[in-house]
């Protein structure tokens, strides 16, 4: 009888309680509830009781946008996509282009591979927020799903000049940049004078096209030389197929007839567009002259307001030995993606630099000592025009223990049309 008397007095208690938090929660502001909601959204990742929550202060607060907002997030994180349409166009409706909600609105089509509704969500709410970094930030990521370019761009230097320091959106427009214009003209021209290595001063000139494609860029280049009192020509093609949002690569292959250029050569990376503005990137070089050496190439870079930052390493390895070199490389940027300076610091050979893969000829030079630095400076006029310039100082260990210097200046030129 004791135990029935205590297991009825503990049933009545509960009930007590229950009962008493119920009236506590019936006492709460839509506010408060907005609160706690959002506390068990983000804190405990606890949605069905963050919605019931959610539900209940609507039911106070019927036209609080915030709350019903919120509502229809939670049910795009639970995957109720049409639940959380209802809940955006309710606001919406009261409230046309309400920039949260078109916000919100758009994301769930985008996320749901519909971009053409986003796009139309997104320009309503552009209407009466025309200056809205969220939403023109997400109207860039749409267009480039769309592969329209061209607008993309147009959008992103609107965005960049309201805040020219939004890391993400300089990592969209390195992304994007050059898929503005479908045919592009490039002409450059390289000096390159040695204190003690060479006599002579070498010349490097080059003329490139570039044609956008429905997967992606594709460069055809030929690179004329003087070197070692020596003319020779090199012929390129360069690729760079997109393979998802996330993924592109870079494929590019080369020829020559010249003792002055390899033979052959060949290359391959595969590309990460990663959150948070970062970017990454692995794969090899091959450069033949009558022998092929193989270089692995590894990086990683990030975006940070109007800096772009970025580490790479390209690593030979030879004899059970592994020869490296690695290079640091900042840009600032004072315009758009084709405004910038550059700054670059490192040691050893990088086979992607046409000045100096040369050395790699012999076997051994590879492994010899050497450090340099360079600036660089980039600017388009009227958005198709585009003037470069660049000099760099490396100091060059040619021979064992016996150093020289080399200075290299650039000037160059592209067209986009």
């Amino acid at each position: 009888m004791n135990n029935c008397f205590k297991v009825v007095a503990a049933m009545l208690i509960g009930l007590i309680c229950f009962s008493l938090d119920l009236s506590a929660q019936n006492q709460l502001s839509s506010d408060d509830l907005f609160q706690n909601a959002r506390k068990l959204a983000f804190d405990d990742k606890n949605y069905p009781d963050a919605i019931a929550l959610t539900k209940q202060a609507l039911t106070i607060s019927p036209d609080y946008a915030d709350i019903r907002i919120f509502l229809g997030r939670l049910y795009t994180w639970t995957d109720k996509v049409d639940s959380a349409r209802i809940e955006f166009k309710k606001v919406l409706d009261k409230n046309p282009g309400h920039e949260d909600a078109s916000l919100a609105y758009g994301y769930l089509e985008y996320w749901n591979k519909s971009p053409e509704t986003a796009l139309k969500i997104t320009e309503e709410g552009l209407k009466f927020h025309e200056k809205s970094q969220d939403l023109l930030l997400l109207k860039t990521k749409i267009l480039d799903d769309l592969k329209q370019f061209k607008e993309a761009n147009l959008t992103l230097n609107t965005l960049l000049k309201i805040n020219p320091k939004l890391g993400e959106a300089r990592a969209l427009a390195g992304k994007i940049g050059d898929f503005g214009q479908k045919n592009k003209i490039g002409v450059g021209y390289d000096y390159v004078s040695f204190d003690k290595q060479f006599a002579d001063p070498w010349h490097l000139g080059s003329i490139d096209y570039t044609r956008q494609t429905g997967i992606g860029s594709v460069s055809f280049r030929a690179n004329f030389a003087n070197r070692f009192k020596t003319n020779g020509t090199q012929f390129e093609i360069d690729a760079y197929p997109r393979i998802s949002k996330t993924f592109y690569s870079y494929i590019s292959g080369g020829y020559s007839k010249s003792s002055i250029f390899p033979s052959y050569r060949a290359g391959f990376s595969l590309y990460a567009n990663l959150p948070s503005a970062f970017e990454a990137d692995a794969g090899f070089r091959m450069l033949d002259f009558g022998t092929k050496t193989w270089i692995y190439t590894l990086a990683v870079g990030k975006y940070y307001k109007s800096y772009w930052f970025n580490l790479r390493t390209y690593l030979t390895p030879s004899n059970n030995s592994l020869s490296q070199s690695i290079s640091f490389t900042t840009r600032y940027y004072f315009g758009g993606a084709d405004d910038y300076l550059s700054f670059t610091a490192g040691s050893g050979l990088s086979p992607d630099n046409q000045r100096n893969n040369i050395l790699y000829n012999n076997g051994n030079t590879y492994k010899l000592k050497s450090t340099s630095g360079s600036i660089g400076f980039r600017k388009s006029f009227n958005a198709t025009n585009i003037f470069f310039a660049k000099a760099s100082l490396e100091n060059q260990e040619y021979l064992k223990d016996t150093r020289g210097n080399q200075i290299e200046l650039g000037l160059g030129f592209v067209k986009r049309f």
